[in-house]
């Protein structure tokens, strides 16, 4: 979800020797070392769409927070309907400050155990979760507590035959999980915790592993004939064919979750009670509208548009990329933008400069590869 860089020396992943050793070329991402290919992002990214990827995600940030009032203590927080939110159901929200700006995207599983204290597990990005970690000590009653799981690591397994081939090696012990379900299980004697979700589009798991094991794990995994490791470039050009935001590029502290196209992440109960950061503001542009709204444009050829492009509606500058690359299942170049609300509507005919040139770019309706997420039958 994010990729701000640390000018600090990078970190190390639990797995960096086994990335290493699989041949990924390693970059500083985030304040860590991580892969960003190993054979080549195209043919990840097409691996993935037709097999099963394996991404290493132990970069964000896994927290634990109970107690007592921990749903409401959240919604004091975040603008999705946390009290509703049943044991083993993930919810995916939106840290905000005062003014309803966005400090980070998140997801929410419920993992309250049978007659136990609330708990709630909390999955941040890795570029923001000490800022997201120090917001909620200052904010959560004193009565919550906040547990950082630093000796967890996470991997998201994603695409078609990502189901499968998790079914193979535990054995059915996740269950018949759903999208956005989420439980945990014994392997042997190393416990998972499982969510079906994921940032690619497709079908896809997460899992939570004690760090000591991650190498373990993933070896096993990859074991499978249907899954290959996959790097950060792979996971980039997937979510953006999937029409999903990033944070820092897409999502800031100067977005709202309405201009965002994340209205989704307001719960009904929410946007009646408010009591939410930024509510009113936030109200108010559901009910009145927005200046600018987030896009999807799509390019001809081959030349893509990046970040900072700007986007004209003839000589007058209407908007400016956020995300942007070569979407190798479409064939052509795909874009996320805000522009003003006035030339949001799809089928808009913009044009974007890039590298000098003025492309022609039209408003598409996103995501631009259809999500096969699995909701059963």
């Amino acid at each position: 979800m994010s990729d701000d860089q640390d000018s600090a020396e990078p970190q190390t992943l639990p797995l960096d020797a086994w990335h290493r050793a699989q041949g990924a070329r390693m970059v500083s991402f985030a304040g860590y070392w991580m892969p960003i290919q190993y054979e080549g992002i195209v043919a990840e990214h097409e691996w993935t769409r037709t097999h099963a990827g394996l991404f290493d995600v132990s970069h964000m940030g896994q927290l634990l927070v109970s107690g007592e009032g921990a749903a409401e203590a959240l919604e004091a927080l975040l603008p999705g309907d946390i009290l509703s939110l049943k044991p083993g159901r993930i919810r995916y929200s939106l840290l905000l400050d005062e003014n309803g700006g966005i400090l980070d995207d998140l997801m929410v599983t419920n993992v309250t155990p049978e007659g136990g204290t609330p708990t709630y597990y909390v999955v941040v990005n890795g570029a923001t979760k000490w800022d997201d970690i120090a917001h909620l000590r200052e904010h959560l009653p004193d009565e919550i507590t906040l547990t950082h799981l630093e000796d967890q690591a996470l991997l998201a397994v994603q695409g078609p035959e990502a189901a499968n081939a998790l079914r193979r090696v535990f054995r059915d012990a996740m269950g018949d999980l759903k999208f956005m379900q989420g439980t945990s299980f014994h392997f042997g004697e190393i416990e998972i915790g499982i969510g079906r979700s994921g940032y690619t589009g497709e079908d896809g798991f997460e899992l939570s592993i004690p760090a000591e094991h991650a190498e373990t794990i993933a070896g096993r995994l990859c074991a499978e004939i249907e899954i290959k490791p996959i790097g950060l470039g792979a996971r980039d050009s997937l979510r953006l064919e999937a029409g999903l935001p990033l944070y820092g590029h897409d999502l800031s502290p100067e977005t709202d979750p309405v201009s965002a196209g994340l209205g989704f992440a307001i719960g009904k109960r929410r946007r009646a009670e408010g009591g939410f950061p930024g509510s009113d503001r936030i109200l108010g542009l559901i009910e009145g509208g927005t200046e600018t709204k987030r896009v999807g444009l799509t390019l001809e050829g081959r030349l893509p548009a990046r970040e900072g492009a700007l986007v004209y509606a003839g000589d007058e500058e209407v908007g400016r990329v956020t995300s942007g690359g070569f979407a190798p299942t479409l064939g052509h170049p795909i874009a996320m933008a805000y522009v003003a609300s006035a030339q949001a509507a799809e089928g808009t005919e913009l044009e974007i400069e890039v590298r000098g040139k003025r492309l022609p770019a039209r408003v598409a309706q996103m995501p631009f590869v259809p999500h096969r997420y699995y909701r059963g039958n």
